[in-house]
């Protein structure tokens, strides 16, 4: 089982220092997490910046909330910065769930699992070089037109109004630069509902499970018995993430605040709270393990690099 880091968004100009540490210290990934109302670096831009910081360490977003992007420029920024990254970059994506981002955004909330359909299905073609064409359907008479973001058919977008019989079709179009692996780079799917993980063997190379392991079970086998249901080669990849904040009392603490910070949205007092434990950090690796991870994240909260050293030698004992 390997194991990753995702990285601390109370200061973005300290990522480098830990993504350096996090490759010094053997781990296998540095993971970026994605909001837009919220106060954290936005994750392709900063994994940019980590992937000329380093030369090994795989560069994940968990997740990047697709349906916030046009396609078409999201797919340029992917093949980027996976060629920029010699193909480090590993593309996990889901579709999110605060109100807040995707009123930002301007995209319908109950709109965002067709948009990730499309979009996954989308992202595939432009990186095998077919040409897109920005606007397409997406069922009941809605429309995404990525030069202006995500809008219903016939409503005003940002810019405009720019009706379709005004302009016309809009021509396809390559978009390059080709990804480093034919196809695009590897993609995870994060998500607890059934359309979730139905999208795991339909568009992608595996899962992100970021549920405790008292209720993890049932989802990755319902992964793994639609993977084999679609014909898939193999088993999809399974990443694994907790929550974790170690090292001195004021760090822990610090590490608390920002964990019921982010998940007070959820109204659940507690929910997500880190691991501080060395010794229960240690028996819950083994029992993620034993579960058949391919990979565990540990997500660092607080804002110490030490942590990187102390959660190495946690999993190295």
């Amino acid at each position: 089982m390997e194991f990753g880091l995702g990285l601390p968004i109370s200061d973005p100009a300290r990522l480098p220092e830990w993504a350096r540490l996090a490759e010094e210290h053997r781990f296998a990934t540095v993971a970026l997490l994605d909001r837009l109302a919220y106060d954290n670096p936005e994750p392709l831009t900063a994994l940019a910046v980590l992937a000329g910081a380093t030369t090994r360490i795989r560069l994940q977003t968990e997740v990047l909330l697709g349906p916030l992007r046009s396609t078409a420029l999201l797919a340029k920024q992917v093949a980027t910065l996976d060629r920029m990254s010699a193909g480090r970059f590993v593309l996990g994506i889901g579709i999110g769930g605060r109100e807040d981002d995707h009123a930002a955004a301007g995209v319908p909330l109950n709109r965002r699992g067709r948009l990730l359909d499309t979009q996954l299905a989308d992202l595939r073609s432009i990186w095998r070089g077919d040409p897109y064409r920005a606007a397409q359907s997406i069922g009941d008479g809605a429309k995404r037109d990525w030069g202006l973001g995500p809008t219903e058919s016939g409503a005003a977008a940002a810019i405009g109004p720019r009706p379709a019989a005004a302009i016309g079709p809009r021509p396809a179009a390559v978009i390059g630069p080709r990804p480093v692996t034919a196809g695009g780079p590897p993609i995870l799917i994060g998500g607890f509902a059934p359309e979730a993980l139905r999208r795991v063997a339909q568009f992608a190379d595996g899962f992100i499970c970021a549920a405790p392991l008292t209720w993890a079970d049932g989802l990755v086998r319902t992964v793994n018995e639609q993977w084999e249901q679609a014909g898939r080669a193999g088993r999809p990849r399974l990443v694994c993430q907790i929550n974790t904040a170690v090292g001195s009392p004021g760090t822990v603490e610090r590490g608390r605040r920002a964990v019921a910070d982010y998940y007070a949205f959820t109204g659940r007092p507690g929910w997500g709270a880190p691991l501080s434990d060395p010794a229960l950090i240690a028996e819950t690796v083994a029992a993620y393990h034993e579960f058949g991870a391919d990979e565990l994240i540990f997500y660092c909260y607080g804002d110490d690099p030490r942590q990187v050293e102390l959660l190495a030698g946690i999993v190295s004992g």
